[in-house]
C-alpha cells in the first residue's frame, strides 16, 4: 500500500458550448472498476438523448486498470485523450465522462480532441485535484484540565483532530503523518506529563491541498 497518490477529492461537472455543440465534463472519485461502470452508466441514462457519452478511467494502486471509449466519435478522437490527461497528471481511482450534444457544425479531428480534453479538464476542476496521503490515527485518553491546553498545541503543530468523546476522561482522536507520529505521542507525553494513554487506530487516507486536510 503506497502512503500517498493523486487523486479528486470529489464529484464535480462543468459544462461549455463549441461551435453550438455542448460538451458536459463530469468526474468523481471511484474505489474500484464496478464503481466507475456505474457512475458511466449513471451519466448514460441521465443523458439517453446525447450524441456521445464519451468516458475513461483509471483503477488500482498505479492505476492498472485503464479503460475508455469513444463511443461512437472518430476513434482516437475522444476516450484517448481523456485517458491520456489522467495519465499525465498521474491520477488514480477516477473516472471522467464527458456527454456531447451535436450542434451541427463538425470540429474535425483536432477540434473533437481540444473539446474532449477541455471538457475533461471541467470537470477534474470542479472535482479539485488532490494528494491522497495515508495517516496514522490514534486516540488519546487525557484528564479534562489539559483538554485546553492540548487543543492548542495540537493546532499549533498543524495536527488534525477527528473527533472528541467526552466519558471519564477527554477522548481525542488525532490524524497524523506518518513522519511526524513519533513527534505527536513525545508532544502529548509532555503535555500531560506521561498521564496520558493512547491507542492506535486504523490508519485513513485523507485528501490534502497545500498541506491541509480537506474535509
Amino acid at each position: 500500500m503506497k502512503n500517498q497518490y493523486k487523486t479528486i477529492h470529489q464529484y464535480g461537472e462543468g459544462e461549455m458550448i463549441i461551435n453550438k455543440s455542448r460538451f458536459i465534463g463530469y468526474s468523481k472519485p471511484i474505489e474500484s472498476e464496478e464503481e466507475a461502470i456505474e457512475f458511466i452508466e449513471e451519466i448514460k441514462t441521465k443523458h439517453k438523448d446525447a450524441t456521445h457519452n464519451v468516458f475513461a478511467y483509471v483503477v488500482g494502486e498505479d492505476s492498472i486498470i485503464q479503460r475508455y471509449s469513444d463511443d461512437g466519435e472518430p476513434n482516437g478522437t475522444a476516450g484517448i485523450p481523456i485517458i491520456e490527461i489522467l495519465k499525465k497528471e498521474e491520477l488514480r481511482n477516477t473516472v471522467v465522462v464527458v456527454t456531447r450534444y451535436f450542434g451541427g457544425i463538425k470540429l474535425g479531428v483536432g477540434g473533437l480532441v481540444r473539446a474532449y480534453i477541455k471538457g475533461a479538464k471541467l470537470g477534474l476542476d470542479e472535482s479539485q485535484i488532490v494528494e491522497k496521503i495515508l495517516h496514522n490515527k490514534l486516540k488519546f485518553k487525557i484528564d479534562y484540565t489539559l483538554y485546553g491546553k492540548v487543543e492548542n498545541e495540537l493546532m499549533a503543530k498543524n495536527y488534525t483532530v477527528d473527533s472528541v468523546e467526552y466519558d471519564e476522561f477527554v477522548n481525542i482522536s488525532v490524524l497524523s503523518p506518518f513522519d511526524k507520529t513519533e513527534q505527536l505521542i513525545d508532544l502529548m507525553k509532555n503535555l500531560s506529563s506521561g498521564t496520558m494513554d493512547y491507542e492506535y487506530l486504523e490508519d485513513e487516507y485523507r485528501s490534502m491541498l497545500n498541506g491541509k486536510i480537506l474535509v
